[in-house]
């Protein structure tokens, strides 16, 4: 009897924390690298990347060199954010396994400064990061990695008329001894999955959102885990077409 009252403890218990979390965490909240920050900005999206130097600086500048300072400060549309460091594991060094060494291994100039690389290339990969509208978290299905079949996220494409995967993960809900979970009752984070074959829809690396839902004036803005993200959402295919354009 005593055991199973401990058992309805706990499940009470793990229910109201979660509902207290629930409460706490509204579908127009958004989280930093784990921080809850304010999602709305004052400003256009070009404004916000760049009041972000730390983060942008390196973003905000192909921006300019793609032409696309405009578009970044009057259209409407979603932007899955790359940040700095997408761009210093491309380029890398003669020393890396990045662009450099590859291109210092075939005898081409290296990249020393952004206007090293063709406009044209920053710009067509910068458009695979644009989706036409302006799409928060609360707007994307659901979807479950391990079960694809039930929750499988939807397919998006992008002004770059690449083809994605894009799903919110519903996390469970852990009692902090682990012994009770609630399925699909925990955080909910935002993922993106560029999809390279398209005969193979279900085969991708999902790239977690680290903030989602910010909101400047003219656009939503969801910032990729640097950690996993990468410029174009294909390091390879970027470097071919930068060692084919220093032929």
């Amino acid at each position: 009897m005593k055991t199973l009252k401990k058992i309805m403890f706990k499940v009470v218990a793990l229910v109201c924390v979660t509902c207290i979390y629930a409460t706490s965490c509204s579908k127009d909240d958004y989280y930093t690298d784990g921080e809850r920050a304010v999602a709305e900005f004052d400003g256009t999206v070009m404004d916000y990347l760049d009041s972000k130097p730390r983060e942008f600086d390196t973003i905000v500048q192909i921006i300019r060199l793609a032409g696309m300072e405009e578009k970044f400060s009057s259209e409407e549309f979603t932007f899955f954010a790359p940040r700095d460091e997408d761009i210093k594991s491309l380029i890398g060094d003669v020393n890396t396994n990045g662009l450099n060494n590859l291109l210092f291994s075939l005898g081409l100039d290296t990249v020393k400064q952004l206007s090293d690389v063709d406009s044209v290339i920053w710009n067509f990969y910068l458009h695979r990061h644009i989706f036409n509208g302006k799409n928060k978290l609360a707007d994307y299905p659901q979807v479950d990695y391990n079960l694809m079949s039930v929750y499988g996220g939807q397919n998006y494409s992008s002004q770059g008329d690449a083809v994605f995967n894009i799903g919110v993960k519903y996390n469970d809900a852990v009692s902090s001894d682990g012994n009770s979970v609630l399925k699909y009752m925990g955080y909910r984070q935002l993922h993106i999955a560029y999809i390279t074959d398209l005969g193979e829809p279900t085969v991708f690396n999902a790239i977690p959102v680290a903030s989602s839902d910010i909101q400047p004036t003219n656009g939503i803005v969801h910032v990729l885990n640097y950690v996993d993200g990468q410029f174009g959402f294909s390091d390879s295919q970027i470097r071919s077409d930068i060692i084919q354009s220093k032929r």
